[in-house]
């Protein structure tokens, strides 16, 4: 009898269990259901009114004050115009963080928007406006739920992505030493159609180097640029009759990232213009390349070296280096495969796209909090075919499907909510 009694004891307490975390996940839908015209209004308001990066003047007032409303202890003062929310549950357990981009881009595309910026020259052109409408959303649907969570969620609201200085910049300034997350998680808007999440391990982005090569300055342009060409030739890696570089590929069902079959798993390409300047010091070419596989990206120069040796300009190559090239995001594996487990459980499976692939010309300074602490980098679905909507980052008539901040604030506030249970 004991053993019967202990058997229906587990049963119970399983069955109960599992009720609560329907329950739970069932009240964040409506949550979410019912903020989502609040953080509409938000989002439009911010679009209207862009700033680009260091001037988040305008933009760091209202998430203050949003978050303030919420009841959170908020903190301004890290470095530039961030803004840094706690969610306190004054219950013991883990720390999480959540971050949002707040800056937007220098650009004047055309805009199909019936809401468009009345800045000239700036636009969000990237997402980040949806980004912070989904931070605050997910903000306001854990503090109402703060009763049945434990531990600590912060959310970081970080200006200057778009110039690659803002994370780096918040971490030098001692964020870490203010907060101390175990994990830390973010998203960004793509092309991928609405209603679906992708992600995966490791590396999202091609690794991306900027090529410096200096030569004697007797060469004339001309010259120059067929000795880039036979470079560019020459060094590059993908399938026949593939373009990786043609980026919009990327939603394409046949070759887009979600294919096992993707032409962007495997490839090195460079610009197909190169920078060619001339000073004192010599003629120097520059261009970006783009390599999925790390480890090649210590033997490219060489391979460099070795082309331009061969040509008859051989005698004229002063110097080679890579004079910028920054980390790119590499997604915890264990906190990533747990994440696609959690979230296909709690939303089911069609949630989610499998992705075999790395975006090239992109990438994101979320990589430096990644360096202090693990973390996942998600893609979010933000077009609507059907309606014209496409969620081309930095290309003309950007638009995304407002649905996109539903889907963004109700999925991974669940996934928070289990992040904090587990141990």
């Amino acid at each position: 009898m004991k053993v019967i009694f202990f058997i229906l004891t587990v049963v119970v307490v399983t069955s109960c269990s599992q009720r609560n975390r329907t329950s739970i996940h069932s009240s964040i839908e409506t949550e979410t259901a019912q903020l989502y015209d609040k953080l509409v209004e938000v989002r439009r308001d911010i679009y209207t009114n862009p700033e680009l990066a260091g001037n988040e003047v305008r933009t760091q007032r209202i998430i203050k004050q949003y978050l303030l409303d919420l009841g959170l202890e908020v903190e301004t003062g890290t470095y530039g115009n961030s803004v840094v929310g706690i969610l306190n549950t004054g219950k013991a357990g883990k720390k999480i963080a959540w971050r949002a981009e707040m800056d937007a881009l220098p650009n004047d595309f055309p805009d199909s928007s019936p809401f468009k910026s009345v800045v000239d020259g700036v636009q969000h052109g990237c997402g980040h406006d949806v980004h912070m409408a989904i931070g605050l959303g997910i903000a306001e649907v854990l503090t109402k739920h703060k009763e049945y969570l434990t531990g600590s969620v912060y959310f970081i609201f970080q200006p200057e992505e778009e110039t690659f200085i803002g994370a780096k910049s918040m971490v030098e300034a001692g964020l870490f030493s203010k907060i101390d997350p175990e994990e830390i998680y973010t998203l960004h808007i793509t092309p991928l159609p609405v209603g679906k999440i992708m992600v995966k391990p490791n590396a999202l982005y091609a690794h991306q180097k900027r090529v410096k090569i200096t030569l004697k300055n007797n060469l004339t342009e001309a010259e120059a640029t067929a000795l880039y060409d036979d470079i560019r030739r020459q060094v590059s890696r993908f399938e026949p009759e593939s373009k990786p570089w043609e980026i919009q590929g990327i939603v394409d069902p046949e070759i887009g990232l979600h294919n096992p079959s993707t032409i962007f798993k495997d490839y090195l390409f460079m610009d197909e213009n190169a920078v060619i300047q001339e000073d004192s010091e010599g003629l120097h070419i520059q261009a970006y390349l783009y390599e999925t596989n790390r480890a090649n990206l210590s033997t490219i120069l060489s391979k460099i070296e070795r082309i331009i040796k061969k040509t008859e300009h051989g005698d004229k190559l002063l110097a080679l280096s890579y004079s910028q090239g920054n980390p790119t995001i590499m997604n915890d594996t264990q906190l990533t495969n747990k994440s696609i487990n959690t979230l296909k459980e709690i939303y089911g499976k069609d949630l989610m796209l499998p992705n075999y692939g790395q975006v090239p010309y992109f990438n994101d300074d979320f990589c430096y909090f990644q360096q202090n602490v693990p973390g996942v980098y998600f893609f979010l679905g933000g077009s609507n075919f059907e309606k014209g909507m496409i969620a081309m980052n930095h290309a003309p008539n950007f638009r995304v499907d407002e649905e996109a901040i539903k889907i963004g604030v109700r999925s991974f506030s669940s996934l928070i909510v289990e992040r904090l249970k587990d141990d």
